[in-house]
């Protein structure tokens, strides 16, 4: 560690970054379900609504892209505040513009994110400086920690979606009610902001090698190649799009779109520290592949239900087992990869995810509007299945040094 990290305490700077993480998980839990709701109040037919999403997933992983290639040789704090006062200003910017090309290049360069917010250009910096922070045996322990809080801020930031009703039930005009809950994400990213000013310059210069990906490469490579299928598929039914789908099919109001994704984001945040359990007694690889298989049996099934009761079941059995690979894949990528890699990797394994992931809205989107409304999450749930038992079949020996012995493929060496 640099000599700025041993004057501080580690856990003073974890605790910033989860305090952030919570931060920014509030406004995205309000701001995936008041995005096509607010588009669609403005004019925006469901076509339109999917390519502003996936507009904004392919402006997440260039500008994803490109920090993890420049953040290690560079202050990461830096890079922390520069994407917090984006979010401020991707806050300010949704409610003064309608017009569809000028809020499709809003949606590509700013932070919102319509998917469940283990995406983004903050992902990656804040996995890299915990990750500096722990020990392997903690690693996976305070990942879990970080993803429970993001997804329990999303729950409550999902509550807040309802906000607008209220308001409109209290005279106010429904796109100014919107637009109020968009100025109320840019003071969170400001907030945001503050808590990272408390944390220590960090650079990875000492631990960085010859190239951003050493060792490491091919496995990480590899890895984001079958991130980026995983991404593709859940591209279908990211969050906002999912919730346009309630809209469409069955009507559903904000206020019950709010409370029912405010038990999904619940019950996946305490699918965390259970999938950081079953990590340490089966391994990493087996918890995500064997808790998302049946989440996607669950997707499939909703796809196909008649009663909105039975989808809204269906959804949240899967809700509870879709989140534990993500824990689990972060701890894993981390684990992979030396020390002065890691910034890099989270960003490699990331950006595919985020690229291929802003593909398939588009495509969701036109689908809505086809008699069987319900085929994004036919195709999201078998391609999810694909990518698992790929995951599987490439990975299942290739241990974690705390899960690794004799017999099994160690990760590289954090000296190489």
């Amino acid at each position: 560690m640099n000599s700025t990290r041993t004057i501080r305490s580690a856990r003073t700077d974890i605790a910033l970054l989860f305090i952030a993480r919570g931060v920014r998980g509030l406004g995205d839990g309000f701001a995936i379900i008041i995005l096509p709701a607010y588009l669609s109040a403005i004019g925006f037919n469901s076509g339109e609504i999917g390519i502003v999403v996936s507009a904004s997933l392919l402006g997440t992983a260039l500008l994803t892209l490109a920090v993890g290639f420049i953040a290690p040789r560079h202050d990461l704090r830096t890079f922390l505040l520069g994407g917090a006062l984006l979010m401020a200003g991707t806050g300010l910017a949704f409610p003064s513009v309608e017009l569809f090309a000028v809020v499709a290049i809003v949606a590509f360069v700013g932070t919102i994110n319509p998917s469940t917010g283990d995406l983004g250009v903050l992902v990656p910096l804040e996995h890299a400086m915990l990750a500096q922070a722990v020990p392997d045996h903690e690693r996976t322990r305070t990942f879990a920690r970080y993803s429970l809080i993001g997804a329990l801020s999303m729950a409550a930031g999902s509550l807040a979606a309802a906000m607008p009703d209220f308001m409109t039930s209290a005279g106010f005009d429904r796109v100014s009610a919107f637009r109020i809950m968009f100025y109320a994400y840019a003071a969170l990213g400001l907030l945001c902001a503050a808590f990272y000013w408390l944390l220590p310059h960090e650079r990875m210069d000492e631990r960085r090698p010859s190239a951003p990906l050493g060792p490491s490469r091919k496995v990480v490579y590899k890895l984001a190649a079958l991130f980026s299928l995983d991404a593709f598929a859940g591209g279908f039914v990211v969050q906002s799009l999912l919730a346009l789908w309630l809209f469409i099919r069955f009507d559903m109001s904000l206020t019950a779109a709010s409370v029912f994704f405010f038990w999904t984001s619940t019950l996946s945040a305490f699918s965390y520290p259970v999938a950081a359990w079953l990590a340490k007694r089966f391994g990493l690889i087996n918890t995500m592949v064997f808790t998302h298989i049946p989440s996607s049996i669950f997707l499939i099934a909703a796809a196909f239900s008649p009663s909105l009761t039975l989808v809204l079941a269906l959804l949240l059995v899967r809700a509870a087992l879709s989140q534990m690979d993500v824990p689990t894949r972060t701890s894993y990528v981390m684990a992979v990869v030396t020390p002065g890699e890691r910034t890099a990797a989270a960003s490699v394994t990331a950006v595919p995810r985020s690229l291929a992931s802003s593909l398939s809205p588009a495509l969701a989107g036109a689908m809505l509007a086809m008699p069987f409304s319900g085929l994004p999450l036919v195709l999201c749930g078998l391609l999810k299945i694909a990518y698992d038992l790929a995951l599987l079949r490439s990975f299942q020996h290739v241990k974690p040094p705390e899960e690794a012995s004799s017999r099994q493929v160690k990760m590289p060496s954090k000296g190489q």
